[in-house]
């Protein structure tokens, strides 16, 4: 084989393997992107687990009470709340008796 044909070897190898590399790297980084954007409430969903999901939490609660509270409060701290007005509010935000909660 002559220098030439081993650079044409190669260069048609690169051209494959970057038609090739370059969708499936978009379609990770699209996958990364996609479960990036998800609110954490969302993002660690777990399956029903069939008749047995039901009493996955009862038994939490009894063999490991520690890991089922540290679980309540996780699932506390991560509950989405609308922002409420704070003392230092200008007072246009309540509307007669009622306070106003632009969302």
């Amino acid at each position: 084989m002559e220098a030439a044909d081993i650079i044409d070897a190669l260069l048609g190898w690169g051209v494959i393997a970057l038609l090739v590399a370059v969708p499936v790297v978009l379609g990770v980084m699209g996958l990364i992107t996609l479960y990036a954007d998800k609110p954490l409430d969302k993002k660690y969903v777990v399956g029903g687990g069939g008749m047995a999901g039901g009493f996955s939490s009862g038994l939490d609660a009894v063999f490991s009470p520690t890991a089922h509270e540290a679980g309540l409060e996780r699932d506390r701290q991560t509950a989405r709340t609308a922002p409420a007005p704070s003392p230092g509010d200008p007072p246009w935000t309540i509307d007669e008796r009622r306070i106003r909660i632009d969302v």
